[in-house]
């Protein structure tokens, strides 16, 4: 079966930039990529589906509101409760609304809060909190559970639900029941919707360094990548290292992933992907770039995910690059996204991403080779002042 990358998706969500609000994690690519995603069911494997209608056939005659008996969001929401059976929190059908705000959401300007959300052990999570926007503000922070919105309990929803939930339009507020790593008491941020603007690359100089910050992988990643990585060029040969911002970066594109790690290693596998039966396909660095030679360090923490941990532990693994920070969110599978019909979409697992040693880093992450935590009571970016130290 013939599959295309720019239907692969890796993140961690469906990718909430509406807060930032899409559906996260998982992007898709742009090379054709050839592999076996799964068997059909066999004639008698498929359900006897004789049971759905006849509660359908016994919901229209007698049930006592017939204004509700909407069909098409009955069907929708037997579909979601048939895929919500799966236990996946990342294998989810969109209605057609849904499906359209997600691809609208990949141009990276949404109205929203500016939080990317994942799930982490069944809980509804704070991937992270964009810089400047107003949950940041407001002192939402990356690994947060969220508990309620507006009052709702989040148990049992899925990633669209609350995407839909938290979105709004520009100037109206969303109350979030929130609760920080490590603590006890949970606390309520009362945020006002705004527009959310999703840049994907920063450059900045300092001193003989350059500070390179990676947001995510999405639609606009590749031309400013260009943008960014001639001014370093440009700066040359003042430029005596470069430290490599993924910090809360929840992922994205696969097909960008490689392309990114290409930018600094000479040859070699930048990732591996496995299919349910044990097929594996490798994805190795495809141009020749132009950074494969100063010194750099990675900044890593917990709201590092997806394709930005490829990038990571492809640089790790070929000692090009050591990581500090903090450790990795750690989302290793991949997602792919169907379009159904009436508008509707299908976003199924369909396999997992390796380290380039074959490892998984699944439920796991990644580990720094420096760990510092940065500390939220201080101004200063402990982080990276340590990769400035070591580069210095």
């Amino acid at each position: 079966m013939k599959l295309n990358l720019r239907k692969i998706r890796l993140t961690v969500i469906v990718i909430i930039i509406a807060l930032l609000a899409s559906g996260a994690g998982y992007w898709f690519g742009s090379h054709p990529l050839k592999t076996k995603t799964g068997q059909t069911f066999s004639e008698n494997e498929k359900a006897d589906l004789s049971l759905f209608w006849d509660v359908w056939e016994r919901l229209g005659i007698s049930f006592i509101d017939k204004n509700a008996l909407e069909k098409d969001q009955m069907l929708f929401g037997a579909i979601k409760g048939m895929v919500a059976a799966l236990g996946d929190p990342y294998t989810v059908f969109l209605p057609p609304s849904d499906n359209q705000q997600a691809k609208e959401d990949l141009n990276g300007s949404f109205s929203g809060v500016g939080i990317e959300l994942g799930y982490r052990n069944q809980y509804l999570t704070v991937i992270s909190p964009l810089s400047g926007m107003p949950a940041e503000k407001a002192g939402v922070k990356a690994g947060d559970l969220i508990l309620k919105i507006d009052g709702e309990e989040t148990t049992d929803i899925s990633l669209p639900e609350a995407v839909k939930l938290i979105r709004g339009q520009k100037g109206t507020s969303v109350k979030l029941t929130l609760l920080h790593q490590n603590e006890k008491e949970s606390y309520e941020a009362t945020i006002i919707r705004d527009t959310i603007i999703v840049p994907s690359v920063e450059v900045k100089f300092e001193s003989d360094l350059a500070l390179l910050k990676l947001m995510r992988f999405g639609d606009r990643t590749t031309d400013e990548w260009h943008q960014a990585v001639s001014q370093i060029v440009e700066h040359q040969p003042a430029v005596k290292g470069i430290v490599f911002d993924l910090r809360n970066n929840p992922g994205g594109y696969l097909s960008s992933s490689v392309f990114i790690a290409s930018e600094f290693l000479t040859s070699g596998v930048v990732v591996q992907q496995e299919t349910a039966e044990g097929v594996k396909e490798t994805f190795s660095v495809n141009r020749v770039g132009k950074l494969t030679d100063l010194p750099m360090i990675v900044l890593i923490n917990q709201g590092s995910a997806s394709a930005s941990e490829i990038v990571a532990g492809a640089l790790q693994e070929h000692q090009r690059a050591k990581l500090t920070g903090e450790k990795t969110f750690g989302k290793g599978s991949i997602q792919e996204a169907q379009d159904l019909a009436e508008g509707s979409g299908l976003h199924i697992t369909i396999a997992r991403w390796l380290l380039p040693s074959g490892k998984s880093i699944d439920k796991n992450g990644i580990e720094p080779d420096y760990k510092i935590e940065d500390n939220p009571e201080t101004k200063e970016d402990e982080q990276l002042e340590k990769a400035k130290e070591i580069l210095l």
